[in-house]
């Protein structure tokens, strides 16, 4: 598989096209074989893309700008419509890949399993990780409706390979009552609110290698509505940014990330989309590392 191209396609503003000299690598992973809801989801990463035109290179909340940096957008992964068990071998031979040439992957999903490939494949070189995980849902089941295979396991999955007590949730506000159960007895768990508990467990989490997972439904469905699973109560997108922010002010040792659960035939306003593009350039101004 090549790293330096999965298709041809729009590309994220400001992108090199030099993978050898980029930190970080846009991928796209198309896939939205196993949701509960409503479907859609795979059409998320070429959009966010199209509509990353609109954004100003700068960003005033962290004096930086895109055209200062050096990241490759290597278009989505080509994956086996409907076989989900492949589709996730390929997204982890491409994120392994990555990772063996020292890159920031940066994910755009996509339904949430889609994550679980990327755990494992991180887990495999950085036997101490750590993942940050922001979404209204637990993700905590074993299976839905029989199927091991589903959007609401991947974190159930990542517990079972790294430890509870390596996973931080945050804004979780839906599940089922195993679900609640296991994560406040095996997670670090902190629903309903983002940015305060975070702030607190920053220090926990100075020097380790850090995962953040974002499910574009921890936002309430009125600044988020493009996406298969709405729930109501969520956060606002200033705190998500600032979230994001608070994470970089820490200097934590982030080494990967990902955006997922964008629909956007929910969203024709498309703010679904355009808050999904300010959040991967603040990621790439603010947790990709320079060095």
């Amino acid at each position: 598989m090549r790293l330096d191209q999965a298709y041809s396609g729009n590309v994220f503003i400001c992108s090199s096209d030099d993978y050898a000299a980029s930190k970080a690598v846009i991928y796209g992973m198309p896939m939205d074989f196993t949701v509960s809801f409503r479907p859609g989801s795979r059409f998320g990463p070429p959009r966010i893309r199209e509509v990353s035109i609109g954004l100003e290179e700068y960003s005033p909340y962290l004096d930086k700008s895109l055209v200062d940096i050096d990241y490759f957008d290597a278009g989505d992964l080509l994956l086996p419509f409907g076989n989900p068990a492949r589709s996730l071998d390929v997204i982890r031979e491409y994120v392994t890949g990555l990772l063996k040439d020292d890159k920031f992957p940066l994910g755009l999903g996509g339904e949430h399993l889609c994550s679980w490939p990327i755990f494992q494949a991180l887990y495999e070189k950085y036997p101490d990780l750590a993942i940050v995980h922001f979404d209204a849902h637990a993700d905590l089941r074993e299976s839905y409706e029989g199927e091991p295979l589903s959007h609401s396991t991947p974190l159930r999955k990542a517990a079972n390979l790294i430890g509870g007590r390596n996973i931080y949730q945050f804004g979780i506000r839906s599940g089922s009552r195993e679900e609640f159960q296991f994560a406040r007895e095996n997670i670090n768990f902190y629903p309903f609110e983002v940015l305060e508990p975070l702030k607190k467990v920053l220090p926990e989490l100075a020097g380790r290698p850090i995962y953040l997972t974002i499910d574009i439904d921890v936002l309430d469905p009125s600044a988020a509505p493009g996406t298969g699973t709405a729930e109501a109560g969520g956060i606002t997108s200033k705190e998500l940014l600032g979230a994001i922010h608070a994470m970089a002010g820490a200097g934590l040792n982030v080494i990967g990330a990902d955006v997922v659960e964008v629909a956007p035939a929910y969203d024709p306003t498309e703010q679904t989309q355009i808050v999904a593009s300010k959040i991967i350039r603040e990621i790439l101004l603010g947790l990709v590392p320079t060095k």
